[in-house]
This record gives structure tokens, sequence and C-alpha cells, in this order.
């Protein structure tokens, strides 16, 4: 007999990153059609869903609201580090479980948490091993003013410096914010090797436009030279970021044209980004974990991931990390072209591990 189970979906389709939000919520909606299709599951999801528009101070009581409103104890969604914290003690009180489909910066290992996308040891290292080698060690760092610009930077710095680098300049900007010229003048002064950009959103676009309108007046940055790094961009924004978005380079668990996507997509790649695709493997995670076990929705976290074959849906129960596959991939005529792959690497939030990145071979690339 299949039972109904309420799942939470918590994205900003509106407001200043709502492309994020949008392609996370396309992935999390063709899961659940994909579950609720599947005659070999006891179980089907009903999506109960609120969009706090970006503004911070919504996604609490929205999250508390979908907890309290339904039986749902799951909720897919957040797209910034700054709601996801926002969120946890809703989650801690009322016996919640987020699953978070986006990029983070990591020092995080909650019990109300499914970390779904990569954190640092799976794109800000090997990105920026990459670039070191390719591009020089002379740095500029820029961000949206909240914990994952700080964190991400934090850890730039520090790598930047065990490995004899330098970091010539560092500014951040509200989020939303487009007032972007005096640190696009100050990377035209200082003329770094290559810019670690962790803007999102209208402040992301801005930047580019003008690191472009930079490109086309300086020759010291004409081409592929200074390129500007991102471990967050993904294909979602590419269409309205035009042509500024050429030579970006950008790592992640999964570009279009790559194969395999990300584990839990159960052979899936008919995604248009990493977004879209950790979403989708969420809800496939989860539905994998419930099914077969009435009132497993009711279990807490670290109770579902002890239960008897749980460890093949490849979460760990340690971290609530994934092991996934890391590329690197650079923006060429308008699509994301990868540059190196490697292979699948374990989520280590705290990075306690000596990281030995290896290469794999390409197995299916864009052209």
């Amino acid at each position: 007999m299949t039972r109904t189970i309420d799942l939470g979906l918590l994205f900003s389709t509106t407001g200043p990153y709502k492309l994020m939000g949008r392609a996370s919520r396309a992935g999390a909606l063709k899961a659940i059609a994909q579950v609720n299709a599947d005659p070999t599951l006891d179980l089907a999801f009903s999506a109960v869903e609120r969009d706090p528009g970006g503004d911070i101070d919504a996604y609490a009581p929205f999250c508390e609201e979908i907890l309290k409103s339904s039986a749902a104890r799951h909720v897919i969604g957040c797209t910034t580090s700054w709601s996801r914290k926002e969120v946890i003690p809703s989650l801690e009180r009322m016996g919640g479980v987020l699953w978070y489909p986006t990029p983070y910066e990591g020092f995080e290992a909650s019990d109300r948490v499914v970390y779904a996308h990569a954190c640092p040891n799976q794109h800000l290292l090997p990105l920026l091993d990459h670039c070191f080698a390719a591009y020089g060690k002379q740095v500029y760092l820029t961000g949206s003013n909240y914990i994952w610009g700080w964190e991400m930077n934090r850890i730039a710095r520090e790598l930047s410096a065990r490995t004899g680098g330098d970091v010539l300049g560092e500014r951040y900007v509200p989020i939303g914010s487009t007032d972007i010229a005096r640190l696009v003048d100050e990377i035209e002064a200082l003329k770094p090797d290559f810019v670690l950009n962790q803007l999102i959103g209208p402040s992301q676009y801005a930047f580019l436009d003008a690191m472009a309108a930079l490109r086309a007046r300086d020759p010291a940055f004409a081409g592929r030279r200074c390129p500007v790094l991102s471990c967050n961009m993904t294909e979602a924004e590419l269409p309205v970021i035009g042509a500024s978005a050429e030579g970006v380079i950008s790592a992640g668990p999964w570009f279009r044209g790559l194969s395999p996507a990300l584990p839990g997509n159960g052979g899936r790649e008919d995604f248009g980004s990493s977004f879209e695709a950790a979403a989708h493997a969420s809800v496939m995670m989860l539905a994998q974990l419930l099914a077969g076990t009435p009132d497993a929705e009711s279990l807490s976290l670290p109770e579902l991931l002890a239960l008897p074959g749980s460890e093949a849906v490849g979460i760990s129960a340690r971290t609530h990390h994934l092991t996934l596959p890391v590329a690197i991939a650079q923006v060429r005529d308008g699509v994301f072209v990868p540059l190196r792959t490697y292979a699948p690497i374990e989520g280590d939030p705290y990075l306690t591990q000596t990281h030995t990145i290896q290469v794999r071979p390409m197995i299916k690339a864009v052209t």
C-alpha cells in the first residue's frame, strides 16, 4: 500500500538569487514526479512549498510554517549558507531535517542537515590547485558580505599562504548590491593572476559585466589573462550573464555533458545544472531511505542513516556529506567546457584529512 508523505520545499524562486532557487526547485519537483510514478516504491511525496523571496528573515518562519501546517519532517531547500543557518534552530526545535542541495563553505556537520552538494575539499581546493599551477599565485578575493564569502576566502588565504602565494586584495559587497566599481578599479591597479569570486546574484552579474569591460579596455586583462574563478556558478545563470561569463572557471560535482551525474540521480543526466541535479538526488536519496519502512519519516536523521542498507544511499553517517565527483570547467562560447575531472572525493567539511586529488580521464565533455 502506498503512503503519501508531505515533503517541504523551501526555495527562493523570487529575489536576488532566484535563478539558483528555481534550478534547485526544478530538480526537486522532477524527482517527486519520478518517485510518485514508480510502482516499486511504497510511498509518494506531496510537496509543501514556501518561497522566502531571498528575504533572510523569512526563512525560519516559513520553515516552521511547513513543519507546523503539514506532516512534513523533511525539507529540501535553502540556497545560501545564511539561510541554512537561519533554519537549523527551527529544525532542532521541531524535529525536522534539511536537505541542502547547493555548495557551501564547510565547517559544519549538523544532525539536522544532509549536505547534498560540494564542500571546500570538493570544489575550492581542487580549483585553487589547478589555478595556482596554471596562472600563478597572486590572488584577489571578493565575495558577497556573508558567511559563504567570508569562509571561502579565509580558506583561500590560508591555502595561498601555505603554498607561497600572495593575496593582493579582498573586498565584499552586500548581497544584491551592484556597486562594484571600486572593486574592479582595485583589480585593474593590482593586476592579480586571477580573481576568486564569491559574489552571488546581481552582484556577480554586475561584476562580470565590469570585468568584461575591463578586458576590452586594458590589454593586461585581455583574452584569458586574470580569469575569474567561482565555486557556485553553474549553467543556471549563464543565460542571464551572457557574454560576460566568457572565460569564468568554475568547480563543482557536475556540469552538463559530463557522465555520470551525481550519486542518487539513478543514472539520469537530463539536468540543467548541478543545483538541479543535487536537489533531484536529495529527493531520490530520501525516498530510498524511507521506502519499505513504515513511519520512517518520523525517525531522526541519525536513526535513518542507521537503518539496514542505508549505507548504499551514499550519505556519510558521521558527517552527513556525500562522496562526489569533482570537475573544473571554463565557460567557452556560452557553455561550460570541462578542463579537468577528478575521481570522487569524500566530503571532509573540517579539512581534517591530507587531500590527494587524483585526476581521472575525461568521460564525456561538452564541445
